[in-house]
């Protein structure tokens, strides 16, 4: 079996394993968050963030559910899935913006239209910083005994992993967006590598803050997953993986 036909096969277990509200959830919030991604909504001092900071614990604890009952690999599949997903629909909407009418659509265009490079530096974002949240979410988890879904230990690998994960994806868009590309394409001057960080940490903070208030309900997923064996399949596909 070839490399490409192995890849389709696993993943169409994993669809077959993880429930399709998760995956849609994965992949919607992650459509939402890239669009809301496209303007600031708060810049002061050495801290700026855009409207996709409202959602993007949504994709980060459907991560940590999924990587908790499935493992690191489970997950980073689906974070690919969805950065693919969102590709799919920003290359949509471009079309659509760009079929003339008669009818004055300008503002649904330069909505719709988006800008190339903000999609650009929010895929690769989301997707490096989905990699480091899975992989050290199931890092943290070798470090508890026992196969119960204790509150503690999914707490620990949640919180921590999100912190992380979200600051590498709050750091990675600022930077690439707005002190790479903005200032050659849009004229503007590059926005400064403090502001970058600046926003990494807060950006993690804040929704560290909200996977706090959430976290109860992945907890429970999870807890439901492993009590009805959901995903044993995968699991057992997968037991001897490293991830």
């Amino acid at each position: 079996m070839s490399k490409l036909k192995k890849v389709i096969a696993d993943y169409k277990l994993l669809l077959e394993n993880v429930p399709a509200l998760m995956t849609m959830t994965f992949v919607i919030s992650t459509i939402l968050m890239n669009i809301g991604a496209g303007k600031i909504i708060f810049n002061v001092g050495n801290v700026a963030m855009t409207g996709g900071f409202l959602i993007s614990f949504m994709p980060f604890l459907a991560m940590d559910t999924v990587t908790r009952r499935m493992g690191a690999r489970a997950s980073i599949m689906l974070n690919v899935l969805s950065a693919g997903f969102n590709a799919i629909s920003v290359i949509f909407l471009a079309i659509v913006a760009a079929i003339p009418t008669e009818a004055d659509y300008s503002e649904f265009n330069y909505v719709c239209g988006g800008v190339w490079f903000i999609a650009l530096s929010s895929t690769i974002a989301f997707v490096v910083s989905g990699v480091a949240n899975s992989l050290l979410n199931a890092a943290i988890g070798k470090l508890f005994k026992g196969t119960e879904v204790k509150a503690v230990e999914f707490y620990s690998r949640s919180f921590i992993s999100t912190f992380v994960g979200q600051a590498i994806d709050n750091f990675l868009f600022i930077f690439l967006t707005y002190t790479i590309f903005a200032p050659i394409f849009w004229g503007l001057a590059p926005m400064p590598v403090l502001t970058c960080l600046g926003t990494a940490v807060v950006g993690g903070a804040i929704e560290l803050l909200l996977e706090v208030v959430f976290g109860p309900i992945g907890l429970r997923i999870v807890r439901r997953w492993t009590k009805e064996n959901i995903g044993h399949e995968y699991i057992e596909a997968h037991k001897d993986d490293k991830l």
